[in-house]
């Protein structure tokens, strides 16, 4: 009689046990983490609309008047919203950019 080699049912239970065991550690750990990086994002966003305002500045000697003015000169995509969309960028008279909630 032959040996046959191969997984038995008792062990692939096992290994389908474990690694639905690790997904359950896994998954809550991601969802929470997802709103982090959510917010880096903003963050980010915010940061890198300051920089092209500067930009803008130095390229005409002025401020922007509003955040059309930076997206008709190629300084930021139309529409910039952070990744989950609940804030927007705005540009006060002044220069200062801020995030508003768009909800």
């Amino acid at each position: 009689m032959k040996k046959e080699s191969g997984f038995t049912l008792i062990e692939m239970l096992i290994v389908l046990a474990v690694i639905s065991v690790l997904l359950l550690l896994l998954i809550p750990n991601l969802a929470t983490k997802n709103g982090e990086v959510q917010d880096k994002g903003c963050v980010a966003l915010e940061q890198m609309a300051i920089n092209q305002v500067q930009a803008y500045q130095i390229d005409h000697g002025a401020l922007p008047s509003d955040l059309s003015s930076l997206e008709e000169e190629e300084y930021i995509q139309e529409n910039a919203t952070c990744s989950n969309g609940t804030k927007k960028l705005k540009i006060l008279t002044d220069g200062e950019v801020t995030l508003v909630s768009t909800e």
